[in-house]
């Protein structure tokens, strides 16, 4: 029996193999933790972060979806001035549900395309 943690680098290892950040379309990954939750946008052909957005200060009152959402707006906008329209979504092995969802529509409904 594998736990939610084995399972989730397994499928962060499949994906991975597949998806690769390059300068032209580059990687939006999303980590989220109990309390948090991260997005970044990763060139993989120079190792860079390119732009990076958390939770950490926004306000607690609200859910945890709802934060999520005002981090996808604020990666989007994010990316928008550092010149970045397309990239590549990589959800880091989580279910593509809940904050991860909201996350990555407010990503799009910003102006983000993948």
């Amino acid at each position: 029996m594998t736990t939610k943690e084995e399972r989730r680098k397994k499928i962060k290892q499949r994906v991975r193999g597949k998806i690769e950040g390059t300068t032209e379309r580059p990687r939006l990954t999303v980590f989220r933790s109990n309390k948090q939750i991260y997005a970044q946008i990763i060139d993989d052909s120079k190792g860079i972060t390119l732009a990076a957005v958390s939770s950490l200060k926004l306000e607690k009152t609200e859910t945890k979806k709802v934060i999520a959402a005002k981090v996808g707006e604020q990666i989007a906008k994010n990316a928008m001035e550092a010149g970045i329209q397309t990239v590549v979504f990589d959800r880091n092995g989580y279910l593509y549900h809940g904050r991860i969802k909201e996350l990555a529509d407010a990503a799009r409904n910003g102006g983000l395309k993948f």
